[in-house]
Parts: structure tokens; C-alpha cells; sequence
């Protein structure tokens, strides 16, 4: 199999290294992330670096690049202190990719894309119509990682909206019932199909 040393990682192309470490890690969650300015500025940027926290708090997180330049996302929670997290389905693929793009502060994602805005129970920040499952964020803290001048934002889940047929009995979300995407790398994507769901192992438990 091919083997790549530090160095020989270190050496490559810097758009090569980008997709090969960015892809390595296996497929990421794929989500649209909602916010609002105080001027009223709606923003919606995709994100693959969502990751659950834990349970009880029901608490996410994400990384944000450094914020030595404007980021609208970080600076509109930072301003507002909500956000809300969709995923990302197959309809909308192109529209939620497109949000990768740099615009400006002034200009919302939600009109040069497809996606629409949707607001519920007074929450602040938007959500995404038709994302099969929205969640309404409050920002509950951040990290600053120092190896490479990233942020972990936290947050905690106020509202959770999930389309019907996606819960199982045990509250399992079978995310391949709404066509739920996955990202591998920076720009491929997938929509999973759920192959099994496994016991909870304990130790010198036999396969059946």
C-alpha cells in the first residue's frame, strides 16, 4: 500500500496534502450552519466539522479556521450567541456546497442559493427549510487549539426538529431514511444507506 512519511507529507503539493489529510480522517458529518447578524444579515455556511460533545448536556461543537480574518459565521454567534445546526440532503447538494464560497458580511448565502430561510419558536438565527434534521444552538463556550490557530466553538441544543420516519423506538435517528449526506474530504459527498446497528458489546461477548 502507498506509505507517506512526515516528510514526504510535509514535501507535497499544498493542494495535494490539503485533500489527502483532509480526506484521511474518513467521512465527516455534513451540516449547514445558520446565523444572524445584529443587523438582521442572514448567513448559512456549510460545515464538515460538527462532532457530538455529549449527551447530558446535550452539547455540540465545531471547528472554526483561524479567525485572523473575518468570519461571518463566528462573529454573528459571537454577536448573538445562537446559530443553528441543519444537515445537509441530497436535493441540496450544489446549493449547501456553493455556501463554501467567500462572500461578503452584507450578503446572504439564502439569496444566491436555492435554500431557503425558516424560522421557528422566535429563534434568532434561521434554519434551513426542508433539512431533515434542524437544531436550534446556544453558544455555551470555545477553545482555542494552538497547534494551528483553530477555534471549538460548544453549543447546546435548545430545540431539535426531526422529519417524520427518522425515529426508531429506541430514539435512534436512521439518518439514511432522509437521504442524509456525508462528506469525504472538502468536496465529495455521499448519502449513506445504514448497512446494520450492533449490540452494546461487553467484554468476552461472543458473535451469535
Amino acid at each position: 500500500m502507498p506509505h507517506f512519511s512526515q516528510k514526504d507529507i510535509n514535501e507535497m503539493h499544498h493542494l495535494y496534502r490539503i485533500n489527502l489529510i483532509n480526506s484521511c480522517s474518513g467521512y465527516k458529518s455534513a451540516n449547514l450552519i445558520g446565523t444572524k447578524s445584529r443587523k438582521g444579515i442572514s448567513n448559512v455556511a456549510v460545515f464538515s466539522s460538527v462532532t457530538h460533545i455529549g449527551s447530558d448536556p446535550s452539547i455540540l461543537g465545531f471547528f472554526l479556521r483561524p479567525t485572523t480574518v473575518r468570519r461571518n459565521t463566528y462573529d454573528n454567534i459571537k454577536e448573538t450567541a445562537v446559530f443553528t445546526i441543519n444537515h445537509i440532503y441530497e436535493d441540496i447538494l450544489d446549493d449547501a456546497h456553493h455556501t463554501s464560497a467567500k462572500y461578503d458580511a452584507t450578503i446572504s448565502e439564502f439569496d444566491v442559493t436555492q435554500l431557503e430561510e425558516d424560522y421557528k419558536n422566535d429563534f434568532m438565527a434561521p434554519f434551513v427549510k426542508g433539512s431533515p434534521v434542524q437544531m436550534a444552538m446556544h453558544y455555551v463556550e470555545e477553545y482555542d487549539i494552538k497547534a494551528n490557530n483553530t477555534v471549538l466553538l460548544i453549543g447546546e441544543i435548545k430545540h431539535l426538529y426531526i422529519q417524520e420516519g427518522l425515529i426508531e423506538k429506541d430514539g435512534f435517528l436512521n439518518l439514511a431514511q432522509g437521504k442524509i449526506a456525508a462528506i469525504n474530504g472538502l468536496d465529495g459527498y455521499a448519502i449513506p444507506n445504514l448497512k446494520t446497528r450492533l449490540e452494546y458489546q461487553r467484554p468476552n461477548q461472543t458473535k451469535k
